[in-house]
């Protein structure tokens, strides 16, 4: 699937490859832990490992089953990062003197809960790109600058979807019967990876249909758009990149309930960051588009039954966004603050305008 981009640039050249050195990740809690309780909770800094390979160094050590250790989210192989995790606080005298060459024990507290996953606010990255020009540092900076002001588009991350990127291949087949696989935990991986795929493919086109309003006029964009001139007009006048459409789901930014785009007052609310526009996981029971917006969305409604959909939100804001150009060593260094479930690696997607990929799958 070839990706839109909304950033107005032509493509920058730099590298990248993740790498403990290169790429940091902090992971944010969603709430501050109690101090007390039967769970002892662990913050880890772990280097070329993922989450699950942690997982599987302490309940080795401790004893214990991997479902007893308690995560929030998946943290990327190749990096550095840093997680809560907790473990049944019985067995703290087994960590006191706990030693791994990939992983170190920053501090420990306790809380009253095993860790869940989803319980994070989000997460803190660090990333440096290397072999950059003084002109491509300029790009790089007004490319900050833009998603400062207006936000990205909030894809699935290419880890989604598996060393060759064709694992959602095998979840279609497996929704239609044709491929069986008897680990359901990876069979739910592969359905939710075509899932994603969907999402991309609806964001994607999304994206370019922004493009169109932008760039074309009021009384050319019926006949390109197949929407009515009423509706184009309105979307011409946003003044987002990325225009909404009648009916598109909207939900409360950063979190929050969802409702139908109907009230000429959404776009602005959205410019403000009050709202977003989500994108659907197909499935079952999830809140369908309607109107224009409703007649898009199907062409990316394809899982009739099998799984339970959802929304995501298809557009995201990054936070505390900071740039640093080193010419001497030709490196651009990048710290932001994303939302759970959002990809660093899509952020700079965006900036180069272009597809990154690492050797290795990360998780």
């Amino acid at each position: 699937m070839e990706r839109q981009y909304y950033l107005p640039h032509s493509a920058i050249e730099f590298h990248f490859r993740q790498s403990p050195r290169d790429f940091v990740v902090d992971e944010i809690p969603l709430y501050p832990f109690s101090g007390e309780g039967e769970h002892l909770v662990l913050h880890v800094r772990k280097k070329n490992l993922s989450t699950w390979q942690m997982v599987d160094v302490f309940s080795n050590r401790l004893g214990i089953k991997g479902r007893d250790i308690g995560y929030a989210g998946l943290k990327d192989k190749n990096a550095q990062t840093k997680q809560y995790i907790s473990v049944p606080r019985k067995y703290e005298p087994l960590l006191e003197n706990f030693e791994h060459e990939g992983i170190k024990i920053l501090s420990k507290t306790y809380h009253n809960n095993k860790i869940r996953v989803g319980h994070l606010k989000g997460n803190r990255f660090f990333i440096r790109l290397k072999k950059v020009t003084p002109v491509a540092a300029a790009k790089i900076g007004e490319a900050l600058k833009m998603i400062k002001l207006y936000g990205m588009p909030n894809y699935f991350g290419f880890q989604r979807f598996g060393l060759d990127g064709e694992n959602y291949k095998k979840g279609k087949a497996i929704l239609e019967g044709s491929l069986k696989e008897r680990n359901k935990k990876l069979a739910q991986f592969y359905v939710n990876a075509y899932q994603s795929y969907l999402f991309n493919g609806w964001l994607s086109r999304r994206i370019e249909i922004s493009k169109l309003v932008e760039g074309f006029g009021v009384d050319e964009l019926p006949s390109i758009l197949s929407l009515p001139k009423e509706e184009c007009a309105a979307m011409k006048a946003q003044k987002h990149p990325f225009k909404l459409i009648r009916g598109d789901v909207m939900m409360h930014y950063p979190y929050g309930r969802i409702f139908h785009y109907v009230d000429d007052a959404e776009p602005e609310r959205f410019n403000a960051r009050d709202i977003s526009v989500s994108g659907l996981l197909s499935g079952k029971r999830a809140t369908r588009a309607e109107s224009f917006a409703g007649d898009i969305e199907k062409e990316y409604d394809r899982i009739e039954s099998g799984i339970d959909g959802a929304r995501r939100y298809g557009w995201i804001f990054p936070e505390e966004i900071e740039g640093e150009y080193k010419e001497q060593e030709a490196w651009y260094e990048l710290h932001f603050t994303l939302p759970k479930g959002c990809y660093a690696t899509v952020l700079i997607e965006e900036i180069a305008k272009r597809t990154i990929q690492t050797d290795e799958y990360q998780e």
